[in-house]
């Protein structure tokens, strides 16, 4: 038995290569601009406040910030966080470039600088929509380009001469905050460099953002633990594992996150990550024919993502893989062996029935089986229909939970059901699944070329799909993937099956821009609910009505893939005129 259990173990935690992280960011292949031309403009260096909707280039000049370039005002709730984002562009180079910041202060009142985050932003190689979904295995054929986009964990920065340099700024107002106006500096030095100093105003409103474990938009960003073990070269569900993966599970707690991605068999999505997922439970087959199960990775792995907040809802993969063919271990052969089997084969549900009945089981002794879904991902109808059938003789109260076309057969059995981006359910049955409690989402990823979250998106498409959601009706937001990083994660983001940046939003070194633009549309989602619940409560109609024109706007007749910024600032202006 111990023989086997080592089997076991070696088969889900098999040594992960590692990868060294390196900072250097490529060449895009366009020439570098003269640096006479630079200096024309820029002699020594200069510090402006930029904006969050610009991905500023590293070789261009900024455009000229006559509005607020040395000056800014943000506004925010408190527990709200609030993003900005400055640039340094200099004429000749610096080393050792360092930010700080000083605490905002109104009156009395502080917020102090642990509430307060500055990065500078690094540049990575992205490339274009092209066709889409589908196999580019060369690169060249897509027009590629370094974009701003990833956070440096590096306090310091040497910035090249005839360069820009983004610096973003994230402030984590406190739910304790005083409402006022705070004032604050941020400063940039280097060696040689006269301190360069931007001045800003904060205005904190007399409202108060939930913690985001208590946020109602359901989030679902996909995490694959085991692309963080093998980029950082760690042994798999080790000690290091789990302290590589904290700090970046603890973004996604922050982000509202609803849903802990699990697998309970090895590569359910036929390994399109970089680095696949491997199964969480280990399936074993007796001499005698009967089997037994180990959880013990998947109890380790959802109770740590239990202890950073994100505890609604566990999703397990999947009963309908994309190969459909399922592993087991056999101990009469002492070697791993496989089956492939359609959902409607007498042989499918010889292997699903005796695991989901014992892990209806183990689920219930944990207190886990009222937030556990069975999960699928984009099925045929005949395929679900019949996985749904062996899901529910092994137990009635299973839940189901998919990324799916909508299916009159079928919708109704869906606790949780994603649609894609450009479909819609019928008002009816919408308004049906809303009364019985259940979950409705949608998602984006490979198909959408607007808005999305790749690396070449206009930043604001990230706040915008949150609004989406709250005008369509849905509970949500879902993407296929949070963390599955590519080979050269921190310099290029290029992929050789889907548009730049579509396996990630965030990086093994920290959060990006898109990333935290996303955040704020959640947040704004979160704000419009509890406007809405006021002004029905109080009946304040008129407030209420504009409040529903302003969300009414963000569909997809109204996006043309250039305006997500206009439409998401100018909602925020009258947002703030109804509060």
């Amino acid at each position: 038995m111990k023989k086997i259990l080592w089997i076991v173990a070696l088969i889900l935690s098999l040594p992960m290569q590692s990868q060294v992280f390196n900072y250097e960011e490529l060449n895009d292949g366009r020439p570098k601009p003269e640096s006479t031309e630079w200096r024309k403009v820029v002699a020594d260096t200069r510090l402006e406040w930029g904006n969050t909707d610009t991905r500023y280039d590293k070789y261009a000049l900024p455009s000229p910030n006559k509005k607020n370039g040395k000056s800014l005002r943000l506004h925010a709730w408190r527990g709200e966080s609030v993003n900005a984002q400055a640039v340094i562009y200099t004429g000749k180079s610096l080393t050792n470039t360092s930010i700080r910041i000083s605490p905002l202060k109104a009156g009395k009142n502080v917020i102090s600088t642990e509430s307060l985050h500055t990065a500078f932003v690094r540049y990575v190689l992205t490339d274009e929509f092209g066709y889409g979904c589908g196999a580019r295995p060369d690169a060249t054929k897509y027009d590629s380009s370094l974009v701003a986009e990833v956070f440096s964990p590096n306090p310091t920065l040497d910035i090249e001469a005839c360069t820009t340099r983004p610096i973003w700024l994230r402030i984590q107002v406190p739910q304790d905050a005083a409402p006022g106006i705070y004032k604050g500096s941020l400063i940039v030095q280097a060696d040689g460099l006269k301190p360069q100093r931007l001045n800003y105003e904060l205005e904190v409103a007399n409202r108060t953002l939930p913690a985001p474990s208590e946020w109602e938009f359901h989030l679902d960003l996909w995490q694959n633990p085991y692309s963080v073990a093998h980029t950082f070269g760690v042994p798999l569900w080790s000690e290091e594992h789990f302290n590589c993966m904290r700090p970046i599970m603890e973004r996604l707690a922050a982000a509202g996150q609803k849903v802990i991605t699990t697998t309970m068999m090895q590569h359910p999505w036929n390994g399109q990550t970089e680095i696949p997922f491997k199964s969480m439970i280990a399936h074993i087959r007796n001499i005698d024919g009967s089997w037994m199960f180990d959880y013990s990775v998947f109890d380790r792995w959802v109770e740590f993502m239990m202890s950073l907040g994100i505890d609604k809802q566990i999703n397990c993969y999947t009963v309908v893989p994309w190969a459909l063919t399922f592993d087991y271990y056999d101990r009469a052969t002492n070697s791993v062996k496989y089956i492939h089997a359609k959902p409607d084969d007498a042989e499918y549900e010889a292997y699903w029935l005796p695991f989901l009945k014992d892990f209806a089981r183990h689920l219930k002794d944990k207190g886990w089986f009222e937030r556990t879904a069975i999960a699928l991902d984009e099925r045929a109808l005949p395929q679900m229909r019949e996985a749904f059938r062996v899901v529910f003789k092994a137990d009635p109260d299973f839940k189901i939970s998919g990324a799916a076309h909508y299916y009159a057969e079928i919708e109704p059995m869906m606790y949780d059901l994603c649609l894609a981006y450009s479909e819609k359910l019928p008002d009816e049955v919408l308004k049906r699944r809303q009364q019985e409690g259940k979950i409705t989402t949608t998602y984006t990823c490979c198909t959408e070329p607007f808005p999305n979250m790749f690396t070449f998106s206009p930043p604001a498409e990230s706040s915008w799909l949150p609004w989406h959601t709250l005008a369509e009706g849905f509970n949500g937001y879902l993407r296929w993937a949070y963390n599955s990083w590519s080979k050269k994660v921190l310099q290029d983001t290029r992929f050789r099956a889907f548009p730049a940046g579509d396996c990630y939003m965030v990086y093994p070194s920290g959060s990006s821009i898109r990333m935290e633009r996303l955040i704020e549309g959640i947040q704004d989602v979160e704000k419009v609910r509890l406007l809405r619940e006021e002004f029905t409560r109080e009946g304040q109609t008129e407030k209420l009505q504009k409040l529903n024109n302003i969300v009414a706007r963000f569909v997809p007749a109204n996006m043309n893939g250039s305006n997500a910024a206009q439409m998401i600032n100018q909602a925020r202006q009258e947002l703030r005129t109804l509060q």
